[in-house]
């Protein structure tokens, strides 16, 4: 998972002075999850946007440290993997523009996720760059969250090649779905989306893996699915992330929403509970009451005077 989550970064700003009734805290986590912008949120909650930023704060650290532990010996056959583009703050062409002036952690980025294609679980995610670097880190803790051997399925990225061999060696089977694309026309240029896709190529990269399931289908449909329930990655507009740690916060919230609490039209269950590291359905009410407990547990300023050391340190100075 990613070190922007880590609740020392974050505890000693966002400590509790008061309780957030349990209703209301239900109110804005679900209407996060179901893609409402945070100023949307606190408008209709009728809460600060700064209390509807503490919230996600808090759901997405205890959120994380919920999926690191529970996310587990997924016991899966075929996995599939890909990579969501967004930006924070500004996309990468006019953050280059800036040259030396470029803030810190603005830019595109790249959320990487890896589905099981039978259960729809989604088994990690990771944000950072396209590059081998970021690769190597996310099969790494792939690997680390299955049981067993899988087939694993990706596009044609050539920074998995290295990641994938580096991580499994030869106890996978591995295949590329290789997209073909047309050629541009001027109109083409000036359009958001892609070329015409012309067809696809299987490449059998490692192992043996059943040329049936060879696909990313599933993946990208999931990818699709985090793109409509988060408001900070919708395309066209003017909804974008203004901090790389709270884009990371929403997609552990998002990631435990869409694993263990929204059900799957298909399965007609969670896919955590497909999966088999789930025995029951959640509620909002339970991840509600999971961040509550969590933030309990965090450090908190004590309210009040300033100790007299400390005041007279400051004195001094």
């Amino acid at each position: 998972m990613n070190s922007m989550l880590d609740t020392q970064a974050h505890s000693s700003y966002y400590s509790r002075m008061n309780t957030l009734p349990a209703a209301k805290r239900v109110q804005i986590l679900s209407m996060l999850c179901e893609g409402m912008s945070m100023r949307a949120v606190a408008r209709l909650a009728d809460v600060s946007i700064n209390t509807v930023a503490r919230q996600l704060v808090l759901a997405g650290m205890a959120c994380a440290k919920f999926h690191d532990e529970t996310v587990r010996n997924v016991k899966s056959k075929r996995v599939q993997a890909d990579e969501v583009w967004s930006f924070v703050g500004m996309k990468e062409r006019t953050a280059k523009g800036k040259g030396s002036d470029r803030p810190d952690n603005v830019g595109d980025v790249w959320t990487w996720t890896a589905i099981d294609a039978d259960s729809k679980l989604c088994i990690s995610w990771l944000l950072g760059g396209r590059d081998a670097g970021y690769a190597f880190e996310f099969m790494s803790d792939v690997a680390k969250r299955l049981a067993h051997r899988v087939q694993l399925t990706t596009d044609g990225h050539k920074a998995y090649l290295s990641a994938v061999e580096d991580v499994f060696g030869i106890g996978i089977d591995y295949a590329q779905l290789v997209k073909v694309y047309g050629e541009n026309t001027k109109e083409e240029n000036r359009r958001y989306s892609p070329a015409v896709c012309l067809g696809t190529e299987r490449n059998v990269i490692e192992g043996n893996p059943d040329p049936e399931h060879i696909s990313t289908s599933y993946v990208e449909r999931s990818n699709l699915s985090l793109r409509m329930h988060n408001r900070r990655f919708t395309r066209l507009t003017n909804a974008f992330s203004k901090r790389l740690e709270m884009h990371g916060h929403m997609v552990a919230l998002y990631t435990v929403f869409y694993n263990f609490v929204r059900i799957h039209k298909t399965l007609r269950m969670t896919p955590a509970m497909a999966a088999g590291v789930a025995d029951r359905l959640m509620s909002m009410e339970d991840v509600a009451k999971m961040v509550e407990e969590f933030d309990a547990t965090l450090p908190r300023k004590k309210p009040g005077r300033k100790p007299k050391a400390e005041k007279a340190a400051q004195e001094s100075n």
